[in-house]
């Protein structure tokens, strides 16, 4: 780790307490004056760093630039040993996990943006991920699960996002079957899980989730803005609010990948989901049919019904709610 992580690191760690420039020096085995230039550097960068006479350095609590070194505070439990790597902007995190697990990255890697040039949503769209207002990540993971049990992967990752936006907001939080997360009527966050199949056993070799949420942003493309929110209107606090969101969901999904195949977490998520009992189109390509929505079963799969009492476990595909005149 270079000598500015190193000091961010302390700050991080000290957010809003003074911190000698002698101290840091030695513990860190360098001169004041390598504090002192460092500091500049992390100010010049974004950094919101105040020198307090007599006092030291204080790195202030609005400060909410999002590095590996402002989410580690907040990680508890398993998820203190995720190898975070944040960076400023990226086409797409999921594309970067992917060829990390490609390579042979172990589980536990997460990809951190704050901006994607060219983030990708489920059914090959596009995911609206702008600069400095939303939060995007990618964690690899590699689950013992066969193809037919993946969709676990998505409704448990679904279930710890909105647990961690419902604790920082303090707003119901809901899901749309399959991976869209509500709140106030809008979608917030959008997951996209990708996987590749390990040919000789059938299971999964590695799974990638990726979990893009509009944090504070407000300028949306016409054609989502009707259905699109975000889970602030503005930064609430002096917080790093990025930082503690980042750090709340891998908590939450370093707890709830190890309860993939005991199936605890689908009781919260069928009690999240704002479809079951509605009515509902079911599309498939350029049709779609009309049902409605059921229930979710252990598979985490939607039943639906359709008009002649027929039904069926969808376990991909889109739907929509259905408005009765």
């Amino acid at each position: 780790m270079e000598l500015k992580q190193q000091i961010l690191k302390i700050l991080e760690e000290n957010r809003g307490d003074s911190i000698s420039g002698a101290k840091m020096a030695k513990d860190l085995f360098v001169t004041r004056s390598a504090i002192w230039k460092n500091i500049k550097q992390l100010q010049n960068d974004g950094y919101i760093i105040e020198a307090v006479p007599n006092r030291g350095y204080c790195l202030k609590t609005s400060n909410d630039i999002l590095t590996a070194e402002s989410i580690r505070p907040y990680l508890t439990g398993k998820a203190k040993d995720f190898q975070l790597d944040v960076r400023k902007t990226v086409e797409s995190t999921n594309t970067l996990a992917k060829e990390a697990a490609a390579l042979g990255a172990n589980e536990g890697r997460v990809i951190i943006a704050s901006e994607q040039t060219k983030g990708r949503g489920r059914m090959g769209r596009s995911f609206y991920s702008p600069a400095s207002t939303g939060l995007y990540m990618s964690l690899i993971l590699r689950p013992k699960l066969d193809l037919n049990d993946s969709l676990l992967i998505t409704t448990s990752a679904a279930v710890a996002v909105a647990s961690a936006i419902e604790k920082l907001t303090g707003n119901l939080v809901q899901i749309k079957w399959v991976n869209d997360i509500f709140m106030n009527g809008k979608k917030v966050c959008g997951i996209l899980t990708e996987a590749s199949l390990n040919v000789e056993n059938g299971g999964l070799e590695y799974a990638v989730v990726g979990i893009g949420i509009n944090v504070t942003t407000n300028d949306f493309p016409d054609d989502i803005k009707a259905i699109a929110g975000s889970i602030f209107s503005k930064k609430p606090t002096d917080q790093p609010i990025k930082s503690i969101l980042a750090a709340e969901l891998l908590n939450n999904l370093s707890s709830s990948m190890d309860k993939l195949t005991d199936h605890s977490y689908l009781e919260e998520y069928k009690r999240r989901s704002f479809l079951i009992g509605k009515d509902i189109y079911v599309l498939k390509g350029k049709n779609a049919y009309e049902a409605i929505a059921v229930d979710i079963d252990h598979r985490a799969r939607l039943v639906v019904e359709y008009p002649d009492k027929s039904r069926e476990a969808l376990s991909s595909g889109e739907v929509s709610v259905r408005q009765i005149p």
